[in-house]
């Protein structure tokens, strides 16, 4: 089962996600500038957000450089010496520094240029962790220590992560079994995705304004009007406003396999199975409801774009075959005074999608559609009253498999 999210948002002007200059990203599209939003960006926005955290029941991953810290607290918490945790943290700081296979000096250099402080330990990588990983290191560690203190402060960071490979199956959270995770360190099994986002760009051809801004000392002008009539400082930032197109999917039955650990070669029940699946339900339905309300917050206290889409179309087809309607808009959407740009990157995005499925015979074996404008309709879809409605069907397509 395939679930694919469409959704089209227009943004009033913003900097929702910029690059290392500070102007909005962009990207050429069709032979033209669009802006665009990074996949990066979107998923974190949805990771991080109250809806998705508050909607899946059980702890979910973080990603951090402080795998060290956190196993140095457990160690701390299960009664080792504050020596002891310290040499475990230092060692721990080298995780991940080296590819399973080989090694890279110029990361272990690094490590240790971030590791001088002994109060405060990191690894050159951010790792996405879980409550599992954590627990499963810092309890590794203490079994060493308990089995022999001086063997374990001469042993290596290398041969350490190797008697921690997880050839055992270890819980992942819904986060990690969604969005995935590829690391260096052999104390840590690779994820493969279960979801799949585009970079969204905007249906037009977009260009980068500039707001010229000052800043006036308030206390200075009330004594003197004056001497306080300059800016005390000035600035600029640079904005734009589009409508974008956003394209994700949930490859279910990865997630189901992630989730019960089949896909790391774990011999699974149909217990197993059936919880996963109202997991993999409520997980699906969790984000796609916060990637419809949640948005980036770049620049956000200077532009408050707080707009929510103005359609969404999901597509469940019962086979893993992916299909984004970007080339809807390789021609620029050009808004009419009827419309406006909107409703046109609608029509746009209805005759892409309308268009493709005839030709290529696309099944589904649902669709589901959400518009605020009266009369559209999409391959004889109606929209849906409201979004709940909307994500309860979703789920109960899901849990029926």
């Amino acid at each position: 089962m395939l679930i694919e999210v469409h959704i089209l948002q227009n943004h009033s002007p913003s900097n929702l996600n910029r690059d290392d200059t500070g102007s909005p990203k962009d990207a050429i599209f069709g032979g033209y500038k669009r802006a665009r939003i990074s996949s990066q960006c979107l998923k974190r926005s949805i990771r991080r957000s109250d809806f998705f955290v508050s909607d899946i029941f059980g702890s979910l991953a973080v990603r951090t450089r402080k795998l060290p810290e956190l196993v140095r607290q457990n160690l701390l918490e299960q009664g080792i010496s504050k020596e002891l945790a310290e040499e475990a943290a230092k060692k721990v700081a080298e995780f991940g520094t080296s590819s399973k296979n080989e090694k890279n000096e110029t990361e272990k250099k690094e490590t240790k240029k971030k590791s001088d402080s002994p109060s405060q330990y990191k690894t050159a990588q951010t790792m996405f962790l879980t409550s599992h990983d954590v627990d499963t290191i810092a309890r590794k560690i203490f079994d060493l220590i308990a089995e022999d203190e001086k063997q374990f402060r001469e042993i290596k960071s290398e041969k350490l992560q190797k008697q921690m490979e997880d050839k055992g199956y270890r819980p992942i959270t819904v986060d990690v079994a969604l969005f995935g995770r590829m690391t260096t360190s052999n104390a840590l099994i690779d994820v493969e995705a279960s979801s799949q986002f585009a970079h969204a760009i905007s249906t037009h051809k977009t260009d980068h304004e500039f707001d010229f801004f000052t800043a006036v000392d308030d206390l200075e002008r009330s004594v003197d009007d004056e001497a306080g009539s300059g800016a005390d400082m000035i600035g600029d930032i640079e904005f734009n406003s589009a409508c974008y197109y956003k394209y994700f999917n949930v490859h279910v039955d990865g997630l189901i396999d992630n989730l019960t650990g089949k896909a790391f070669n774990r011999k699974v029940c149909e217990e197993d199975e059936v919880a996963a699946r109202v997991l993999a339900a409520a997980a699906a339905r969790a984000l796609i409801e916060a990637a419809c309300r949640v948005t980036p917050t770049g620049k956000q206290n200077s532009f408050a774009a707080h707009q929510l889409p103005g359609l969404v179309w999901v597509e469940i087809r019962n086979k893993n075959m992916p299909v984004s309607y970007s080339n809807a808009f390789i021609e620029p959407v050009k808004p009419r005074a009827k419309d406006g740009l909107e409703l046109a990157s609608i029509n746009y995005l209805k005759t892409e999608c309308e268009k493709l499925t005839c030709m290529y015979d696309l099944k589904a074996c649902k669709r589901l559609l959400l518009s605020k404008y009266d009369g559209i309709e999409m391959l004889g879809v109606h929209p849906a009253k409201n979004i709940k409605v909307l994500l309860d069907e979703l789920e109960a397509e899901v849990l029926r498999g």
